[in-house]
């Protein structure tokens, strides 16, 4: 999945237009433009499409984070400039506070079963021997039940 996926993904899901897309940037202390937002919203064969780096999808999270959960006293922390899909379930995840069971519930929406301990894999560190990385099946699946759940 491309990084301009996930934020059309994210965008439909939460219903979100282009005001509040720039105010969650802003969340995040990064000013963007409609257009850029526009730009970045495109599908891929639009000439006016402009890709969507780690570092503006790991910004625009973070400011999901804000927007959903409140700003936390003292520092924000900074974007990525690598992001993986386990790094995106993980501020998503964070982002909805969502617990093991709720995310297992989101994928059933989408006739996806898996356990808690194929779960939690996902979220450990890489260096864990029980790390397991997180494909794109995985993460599209839950985003479409996101968008069942809080979009249906």
């Amino acid at each position: 999945m491309t990084n301009n996926d996930i934020l059309r993904r994210i965008r439909y899901a939460f219903d979100f237009s282009d005001s509040k897309m720039i105010s969650v940037f802003g969340l995040a202390d990064f000013a963007v433009s409609r257009s850029q937002v526009s730009d970045w919203l495109k599908k891929e064969d639009d000439p006016a499409f402009q890709e969507c780096s780690d570092t503006l999808l790991a910004i625009f999270l973070n400011g999901l984070i804000n927007d959903k959960r409140g700003k936390k006293e003292g520092p924000q922390p900074g974007p990525e400039q690598l992001l993986t899909n386990n790094i995106i379930f993980r501020k998503l995840r964070i982002a909805l506070d969502l617990k093991a069971e709720d995310i297992i519930e989101i994928m059933g929406l989408t006739d996806v079963n898996i356990s808690k301990h194929e779960l939690s894999a996902f979220f450990r560190k890489p260096e864990n021997r029980h790390y397991r990385l997180c494909k794109d099946q995985v993460l599209r699946n839950f985003l479409k039940g996101v968008q069942l759940k809080y979009r249906p």
